[in-house]
């Protein structure tokens, strides 16, 4: 299989419920997702197996109740969904990507003393 889609902003709501719970129903990811937000069960049922069909879920179809697991961990869907933004908004500049990330919310103490470790792990060569 090639390269997994990039997900929608709702595949990505359900993808951070599978990510969040683990391996799920669809009954279990609507009733996460209509805690936060009105959701139809069939609308959910709906995405989960377009979903599958794109690869960015997997089922295990045991008797009686489908499973839902998402394919790949949270950071390597964080990071393709990063790296197409760097190319299309910010012509892969990271130094504008950050400077634009910093000035549109402001970052906590603990939030800037990562991004300090980030950028000296990588400046070391260990990132």
């Amino acid at each position: 299989m090639g390269k997994p889609p990039k997900p929608t902003e709702a595949e990505l709501a359900i993808l951070r419920v599978l990510w969040q719970r683990g391996p799920s129903t669809v009954r279990q990811v609507h009733e996460a997702l209509n805690a936060v937000k009105k959701t139809g069960y069939t609308t959910v049922l709906k995405f989960m197996q377009i979903m599958l069909e794109k690869g960015l879920v997997s089922r295990d179809e045991a008797p009686y109740a489908h499973v839902y697991e998402a394919r790949l961990p949270k950071e390597h869907t964080q990071r393709t969904l990063v790296a197409d933004l760097l190319d299309r908004a910010f012509e892969g500049s990271m130094s504008r990507l950050l400077l634009q990330a910093l000035s549109s919310r402001k970052a906590t103490p603990e939030e800037l003393s990562e991004i300090r470790k980030v950028l000296k792990d990588y400046e070391r060569g260990t990132k």
